[in-house]
């Protein structure tokens, strides 16, 4: 899932640590596609500091509702149908149909929550702003984060932009989804090809996702004996 549904499993914690948790793999793969880190395999250091426990029980939090939702029927499903819808916007492009599928999926349910005032994303930046940074660069020092000097630019840029308020608007919404496509492969797109795909997407969402809300309510469901 992305930011935006990992946010709507915490939107109600406590503290920043726990929402930034519940972001970091992401934010990481983000910053840098080699940054892979395995911070349950040091536990016990990072669980003897009460605000590195919450980035660890965030992060916990983020795998779990991952692995709920990638190995769930409403993930194959509409996986499956957003792949045929959009398959024809694709040709001439190197882009894989089903990669784009499995990214599409995860914006469109951010805009939807969005859409139906389900999260705030003012409340989204305030937690990042708002974690304690000290912290934060401990439980990556300690997960073995080799740069973390690089991360803590990205995460700077990454609150400065404010870009998630563009997930509103489904153009900017397929905006974004070819630039995540441009990061394995290179191609141009023309503005008509934009509009075109983000008509596509606009009755995908009306026609086939009024169930939105039920992954939600299913991983809701599994996640109550987390932890």
């Amino acid at each position: 899932m992305n930011f935006l549904s990992h946010f709507y499993f915490e939107r109600f914690a406590t503290t920043p640590e726990r929402v930034v948790g519940s972001l970091l793999p992401d934010l990481l793969k983000n910053a840098d596609k080699a940054f892979i880190l395995k911070p349950n395999n040091f536990e016990d250091q990072i669980g003897a500091k009460p605000l590195q426990s919450e980035l660890l029980k965030g992060w916990n939090g983020h795998i779990e509702v991952d692995r709920l939702f990638h190995n769930s029927d409403y993930f194959f499903h509409h996986t499956h149908e957003i792949k045929e819808s959009v398959k024809n916007e694709l040709i001439g492009l190197p882009i894989r149909p089903s990669f784009f599928a499995h990214i599409a999926l995860e914006l469109l349910l951010d805009h939807l929550l969005i859409q139906h005032k389900a999260i705030s994303i003012a409340k989204f930046y305030t937690a990042l702003e708002r974690v304690d940074r000290n912290s934060l660069r401990s439980f990556l020092v300690t997960s073995e984060l080799k740069d973390v000097a690089k991360f803590d630019a990205f995460f700077d840029r990454f609150i400065a932009s404010q870009y998630i308020y563009e997930y509103t608007d489904l153009i900017q919404v397929t905006r974004a989804l070819f630039q995540i496509c441009k990061r394995l492969w290179s191609f141009d797109v023309h503005e008509d090809q934009v509009l075109s795909l983000s008509s596509k997407l606009s009755l995908y969402v009306k026609e086939n996702m009024k169930d939105f809300h039920d992954i939600y309510q299913y991983i809701h469901y599994e996640m109550i004996d987390f932890e």
